[in-house]
């Protein structure tokens, strides 16, 4: 759970011994990692496109903040609950790392 609040505790839980051999800690630090660099994408693509659309772009960053905040939430929740929740796309790239 504690992988979710911000980047560096997911790259410490990958590094540090003990947590480093467990499959679930190694799912939810690498969804995080591969989540995070997902959001800094769509993040980056749509910086772009609102300097051509201001007006429309404002409400959609709007939505999106709260999106994230749902999406954080429902992982620190499923984490916290010992769930191998696993998002769309990003999910089975963790879980392929962390089977590795």
């Amino acid at each position: 759970m504690l992988a979710y609040f911000t980047i560096i505790p997911a790259i410490i839980f990958l590094l540090i011994e003990p947590y480093n051999r467990n499959r679930f800690v190694r799912f939810h630090s690498f969804q995080c990692l591969f989540t995070a660099a997902a959001l800094i994408v769509l993040h980056v693509c749509l910086s772009f496109l609102s300097y051509a659309l201001p007006l429309i772009m404002f409400p959609i960053w709007g939505l999106l903040g709260l999106a994230e905040f749902a999406l954080w939430v429902l992982l620190v929740v499923k984490a916290y609950q010992h769930q191998m929740f696993k998002l769309p796309i990003v999910g089975d790239f963790a879980e392929k790392q962390a089977n590795a």
